[in-house]
């Protein structure tokens, strides 16, 4: 009977550990050099567009979830981007309400965890206000490359700063451009502790009870 509970304990904690990948892993390098404008520009419309992420407690356990408004430009040449800068202000920063039940929160709201991410335990809006990603380059997605975004057909690669830091992502994407309009669609995984984004000082059970993995999907729509 005890090795029956031990073993059952063992695959209840495999299955909280594991959650179902809805992202695409992105490949992360040193800072690159951005690229150069090309083309006309296309300002992003921040009303059409949003910016969704979604962090989680250790095991993808309770997660908390909700968007950021962004600003930026792409660069267009021949039907193609060649560049772009996307800003989201991390004072627009906004959990979702029913992300968070005060019930199982100490009495906690969605109000709250957004003054806590944007204080200086987070992301410090105070002397970093905004996160920022600059299009290093912009590639066609090989051929039976899988991701999770329906119709992806690039590979974006780009410098992402968040706080003082900055690491160069790549990851796939959907991008339409059709007459007057640029429609930008990805969705990828970044590990926070490679910007060191943390909770306390490094080893603090605080922070260790947080996952590493941070979920962003952008729907970016841009006009000329």
């Amino acid at each position: 009977m005890k090795k029956i509970s031990i073993l059952a304990l063992s695959v209840a904690l495999v299955a909280v550990s594991c959650k179902e990948s809805k992202t695409d892993n992105v490949t992360a390098t040193t800072e690159q050099a951005v690229a150069e404008h090309a083309g006309e520009i296309f300002t992003i419309n921040t009303d059409s567009s949003t910016v969704n992420w979604t962090a989680y407690h250790k095991g993808g356990l309770n997660p908390r979830f909700g968007t950021t408004k962004t600003t930026g430009t792409f660069s267009v040449e021949n039907g193609n981007i060649t560049s772009g800068s996307l800003i989201s202000d991390i004072n627009t920063l906004t959990t979702d309400p029913t992300a968070v039940d005060p019930k199982l929160s100490e009495g906690k709201t969605a109000a709250d965890l957004d003054t806590h991410l944007k204080s200086a335990d987070f992301f410090d809006v105070a002397k970093y206000p905004s996160v920022k990603f600059d299009i290093t380059k912009v590639e066609d997605l090989p051929a039976g490359t899988e991701s999770k975004v329906e119709g992806a057909n690039k590979k974006i690669s780009g410098n992402l700063t968040i706080k003082d830091k900055t690491v160069n992502v790549t990851f796939p994407a959907k991008v339409e451009v059709t007459d007057g309009k640029v429609n930008f669609v990805s969705k990828f995984t970044i590990n926070r502790q490679d910007w060191g984004l943390a909770y306390g000082a490094e080893g603090d059970p605080k922070d260790w009870m947080i996952s590493q993995e941070v979920d962003l999907e952008l729907n970016i729509v841009a006009d000329k």
